[in-house]
C-alpha cells in the first residue's frame, strides 16, 4: 500500500505541515502551502496529473500516517482536526465520482 509519512512531532505550526506534506507526498514546486491547495493536490491521485508523486490504480489507497500524533494533539490540535476533516471531504469527493475512497488517515 502507497505511505506517506509525517512526523507529527515536528509540526509546530501551519507552515511546517505544509513543508513536511510538500516533501512526503512529493508536491509540486509551485504548492501555494494552504488547505484548499492541499485538497487540490490529494483530490487527483487517480490521474496522471503530477501534482503528488503518487498514482494510484483504481482499488488502492495512499495512507498518510502521522508518527507521534499525540504531539499534534497536543500542540497543534487544529491542524490534525483540518486534515481529518479535509480527507473525509476528498474520499466524499471520490465517492461522488463513483471512485473508491483514495486516503487513510492512520495516526500512531
Amino acid at each position: 500500500m502507497p505511505t506517506a509519512q509525517l512526523n507529527g512531532s515536528a509540526i509546530g505550526d501551519w507552515t511546517s505541515f505544509h513543508a513536511q506534506c510538500q516533501e512526503a507526498l512529493g508536491f509540486p514546486d509551485f504548492y501555494a502551502a494552504t488547505m484548499d491547495a492541499w485538497v487540490d493536490c490529494l483530490s487527483y491521485l487517480r490521474d496522471a496529473d503530477g501534482m503528488t508523486r503518487f498514482h494510484l490504480k483504481p482499488d488502492e489507497v495512499l495512507e498518510i500516517v502521522v508518527r507521534d500524533a499525540e504531539a499534534m494533539r497536543t500542540k497543534v490540535p487544529d491542524i490534525l482536526e483540518e486534515v481529518t476533516f479535509c480527507i473525509a471531504g476528498i474520499n466524499e469527493r471520490y465517492e461522488d465520482y463513483g471512485e473508491k475512497p483514495a486516503l487513510r488517515l492512520v495516526l500512531r
